[in-house]
Order: structure tokens, then sequence, then C-alpha cells
């Protein structure tokens, strides 16, 4: 592993000034996630997951932003899965987005909340056909025999609702919604002196912090 060493990169291409900040974090979400769509129109969005077991030890993967307001940023998955489970039993999350192009990144930690059901039925049905039926065919998170089991289980399921229209959200599957409590915007810097800020919410308000790199 020592060729790990020489391995490093010099950041260059922006800075974040505290002149240049919006009155919330929203607005720079915004901004960002634009010029992030602008380099990689296809996953701009990808963000790491962070929860926590039963026993408090850290778990994290990757999922896709699927709405970022000021309510928070929401993603879709099955509840049932490992971290739907952690997150209806420990109602905490972390996000971290990483667009090394743009060389930034943002990290979000705050409470979590599940969507409506208005809100589950809108996105289920927006997706297309074949991922409606894969979210009924996968028991996510649990073992498998291998792709052959889970193919069969997909075809199982494409009988299920052959001719079927609507196909109906299955009801383990829906949304979350992690809140904006603590914003962490990361911009790369010439000699490791990267710009930090951080907002937080007190009392309603927000509040804006420098971080050293």
């Amino acid at each position: 592993m020592k060729q790990l060493h020489g391995v490093r990169k010099e950041y260059t291409s922006h800075e974040l000034l505290r002149s240049s900040l919006p009155a919330t974090p929203v607005e720079l979400l915004n901004e960002w996630f634009e010029a992030a769509r602008g380099v990689n129109p296809s996953e701009f969005n990808a963000m790491c997951l962070s929860t926590v077991d039963a026993e408090g030890r850290p778990d994290a993967r990757m999922v896709l932003a699927k709405d970022v307001n000021s309510m928070g940023v929401s993603f879709f998955t099955n509840g049932d899965s490992q971290k739907g489970l952690q997150l209806k039993a420990q109602p905490f999350a972390a996000l971290t987005f990483y667009w090394p192009e743009l060389e930034r990144q943002v990290r979000i930690r705050g409470g979590v909340a599940p969507l409506s059901s208005e809100e589950n039925d809108a996105y289920f049905q927006s997706r297309p056909r074949a991922s409606q039926m894969g979210a009924w065919a996968s028991n996510q998170s649990r073992p498998t025999d291998g792709p052959d089991d889970l193919q069969a289980q997909f075809e199982s399921i494409e009988k299920r609702f052959a001719g079927q229209e609507p196909i109906q959200r299955p009801p383990h599957w829906g949304g979350f919604r992690v809140a904006l409590g603590e914003v962490e915007f990361w911009q790369g810097r010439p000699s490791r002196l990267h710009h930090r800020w951080r907002f937080r919410q007190v009392e309603g308000q927000w509040t804006v912090e420098g971080l050293q790199p």
C-alpha cells in the first residue's frame, strides 16, 4: 500500500468566501447541485447515507437524493432494509455529497422523518415499471442464494402484475427526509487550506461559522 502515500491532488478550482455565502444553506445547496449537474448529469445527486445500528456502530452506503428543500433532503428505500430499520430505531442520519470535479463536499446531519403516503405514492408512480416491480421483488438486505434466486422472484412479480396498471406501491417501500440540522460546505483550496463553513439552526435562525481545515 506504500504507493498510496504519493497520491495527492492540489485543489485550485474555486474558493468559498464568507462574503459569498447566502442567508440559508438551501440556496447554496441548490447552486452547487446545479453546478454538479453540469459536470455529471447522471449521478450528481448521489450521496453517502450514514446511520448507526442497535449497538451504535456506524453504517454507510450510497443512495440518491430525490428532493432538496428547506425541510431537508429526501430519498426512497425499502423500509424493511437494513438502513430503513436503523432509521426507524435511531431517527438521525448524516449525508455526504462529494463532487471531485468541482473539488466540493457537503456534509449534512439532522433528524429523520418518514415521508407521507401521498409523497411516497407520487414518487413510486413516477418510477419505470421495471423499477416498481423490482421494489416488490427484492427483500432488500436479506440473504439470497444468488442472482438466479432474485431473478425468479422478479419473474414471479412480473406474472403477478401482468396487465395491471398502475402497480401499487409496496407497503414497506417509501421515503425518508433528513432535516437540515447542520450543513457544512467544503471547498478544496491550495496547500490544504480548504474553506469550510458550517450552517446551524439556533432558535429558528441560521448561524454560520468557519472551521479550520
